[in-house]
């Protein structure tokens, strides 16, 4: 048996790279499926494995070893099922943009709450600001900055165009293991080509249609950014939505760090903030010391908790 790091997922074939540099295509040994998992991907880039390598040089991924963490998104809209994005990271990388396409802020903020969830802190990177030219698009980009910002959250604002931004994104990455994720379309691809020159990924077009992108990349892959401890970026493909997984209703204002804060002087302890009396949070939504969009994406992950949500269709 040899221990080794999963650094590419292919759909059929995990690469697994062991500690003397050697990578070995790999495929899963059949009980890992056996184990009541609702998960589409029992074995995630990020993962330490146990592999066993045969004679003729193939190998089996024969365990798992436990994970520090990992982040997970919904597999469908119509599935109780999950996909694991990653595991074992230190941040993550969500990429969005404000135009070209326009990234929901409802998709922003089920990502927050499900990195909270699992315990991985994310740095939120605003990318073509020089897209941005008309003065209300600029005292748009200032608000969603200050926004986050003052939630707690690292931003960076960005132009893989004209450079700015990058050597700041640079420097949170150095040392660590980043996922990287975002919408089709808003530039991933292109940043991650130059933090990596030698990754030369795909970099898709925008749909003239409806103005999101198309999906280039197809599976998960990890990076490894040149340099000394310059760290490593998970690339995953683009995602149009983000399902959050099994959330307890009590939990989801947890995910919320500032609801989370406010929460706290609500008159009932079971206070959902969503009709009771004495609500300090919709009090505080009212006097706009929480964000109206914030509040709206809470209400959304309440709603992904309702029993029939995800009913598959007869």
């Amino acid at each position: 048996m040899q221990q080794g790091r999963v650094i590419k997922n292919t759909g059929s074939w995990y690469v697994v790279r062991t500690a003397d540099g050697t990578e070995h295509n790999s495929k899963i040994k059949g009980n890992l499926r056996l184990k009541g998992f609702r998960c589409t991907n029992p074995v995630a880039v990020g993962d330490n494995v146990e592999i066993e390598v045969k004679d003729d040089g193939t190998a089996f991924i024969r365990g798992i070893m436990p994970r520090r963490n990992y982040i997970i998104r919904r597999a469908s809209n119509l599935s109780r099922e999950f996909q694991i994005l990653a595991a074992n990271l230190d941040m993550a990388v969500l990429v969005v943009t404000l135009v070209n396409p326009e990234t929901s802020t409802v998709f922003v903020d089920r990502f927050l709450a499900t990195a909270e969830a699992y315990n991985v802190p994310v740095t939120i990177v605003f990318n073509k600001i020089d897209l941005l030219t008309e003065p209300e698009d600029r005292e748009l980009l200032d608000a969603v900055i200050y926004l986050y910002r003052s939630i707690g959250y690292t931003v960076v604002p960005m132009s893989v165009m004209t450079g700015e931004g990058l050597d700041l994104l640079r420097s949170e990455l150095r040392g660590k293991t980043a996922l990287f994720s975002g919408n089709s379309g808003v530039g991933k691809s292109s940043i991650i080509n130059e933090l990596v020159p030698d990754a030369r990924l795909k970099v898709g077009e925008i749909s003239e249609v409806h103005h999101t992108g198309m999906h280039t990349t197809t599976f998960s892959e990890m990076l490894d950014i040149p340099g000394d401890d310059a760290g490593h970026i998970i690339d995953t493909p683009g995602v149009k939505g983000f399902g959050t997984i099994d959330f307890e209703k009590s939990e989801i204002a947890h995910y919320f760090p500032e609801i989370f804060k406010v929460s706290k002087e609500c008159k009932y302890s079971n206070c959902t903030h969503t009709h009771e009396p004495g609500c300090a949070v919709r009090e505080a939504v009212e006097q706009s010391r929480i964000s109206q969009s914030r509040y709206n994406s809470y209400l959304s992950i309440m709603d992904d908790t309702a029993p029939d949500k995800y009913r598959k269709p007869f």
